[in-house]
């Protein structure tokens, strides 16, 4: 088939590139490189940069394209309080954009990237019959670009399935990004000799997916008929830790004397966030392949080989206020 992936040079979306033509799919990728790198973009890609808030140029890329895969959205929900008019505009306006391309193309089916962000402060482990309630401007982003995916679909017939990852990490996810992706930056940091900055007292929990398992169930997405119209949690949800368990992890690995830095909280940050992947077992027979300790390597091993980066503040802060975290505000990292 024809693909076309959004978000095609960041971090999943490669991952998914790569997948997809070794598969035997011709694929078409977009990325504006806000959060992505030229260089993880899979050589047999047709790459065009471009933003996807551009709806007549992405109609006009994806023609003939089937399946739709929309990876793509400044996927930062700690800034998000911060800086919400950016991620806004490149969460939700860029994922209409995309929705109306598809349909507009006769796609036969659109695989939309979602976030935990979604369930805020639920009740943890989220599952998918849950009545959201995000606690940021990303999160509502996010849910919001599900009610408009599932409205157009439902009006132009065209088949959607939605997919909920949950802390992805993994081999190309950013290590110089001051904003996100905290395994990536305790890395980073401790690779340059430099302790982590822990926000609150670390003991937020988190369970974190392996690139490896969110990309078969995101292939199985594409072609199954008994997960259309679903919401799916993607990515394990055994291994559940700490924040400051995570640190530890890393700094055993790295024999780190680790000591980390602790700052205060960030507003909205939900303390305890995992997912069931029932469902995912259910309908796409999902089955943990990669465990954590193993991932951690495999990414460590990575960032060694590419060199430890400064950190780029590559999104300006809106609103400057007294809850606005030092970390970025006086550029820290």
């Amino acid at each position: 088939m024809k693909v076309l992936i959004t978000g095609v040079a960041g971090f999943l979306g490669s991952h998914l590139g790569d997948a997809m033509l070794a598969d035997g799919h011709e694929v078409v990728g977009v990325d504006s490189l806000i959060g992505g790198e030229l260089g993880n973009v899979p050589a047999k890609v047709s790459f065009h940069q471009f933003d996807c808030n551009d709806f007549n140029h992405l109609q006009r890329i994806s023609s003939g394209c089937e399946i739709f895969y929309h990876c793509a959205a400044t996927a930062y929900e700690g800034l998000s309080v911060f800086s919400p008019h950016v991620v806004t505009q490149n969460t939700l306006g860029a994922s209409v954009a995309v929705f109306s391309a598809a349909i507009a193309n006769g796609a036969k089916r659109i695989v939309n990237c979602s976030s935990m962000a979604r369930y805020g402060a639920l009740a943890s482990p989220f599952t998918e019959d849950q009545t959201p309630k995000p606690q940021d401007p990303y999160g509502i982003g996010k849910l919001a670009a599900e009610h408009m995916l599932r409205n157009l679909c439902e009006v132009h017939g065209v088949e959607y399935v939605i997919a909920v990852p949950h802390n992805i990490i993994g081999p190309r996810q950013k290590w110089d990004d001051p904003y996100r992706n905290v395994a990536s930056i305790m890395i980073n940091l401790m690779l340059q000799g430099r302790q982590p900055i822990i926000y609150g007292t670390g003991a937020q929990r988190r369970c974190f997916s392996f690139v490896d398992d969110c990309l078969y169930c995101l292939k199985e997405m594409a072609f199954r008929d008994n997960v259309v119209g679903e919401i799916i949690n993607i990515g394990p949800d055994e291994e559940t830790i700490t924040i400051l368990e995570l640190a530890e992890r890393i700094a055993n690995q790295l024999q780190f004397n680790l000591d980390p830095i602790f700052m205060p909280g960030r507003p909205q940050e939900v303390e305890h966030a995992t997912c069931s992947s029932d469902k995912a077992r259910r309908l796409l027979q999902y089955e943990t392949t990669v465990d954590l300790e193993t991932g951690l390597a495999r990414m460590i091993e990575a960032i060694r080989q590419k060199g430890t980066r400064e950190f780029k503040y590559h999104l300006d802060l809106e609103i400057v206020s007294d809850k606005t975290p030092a970390t970025w505000k006086n550029r820290l990292f």
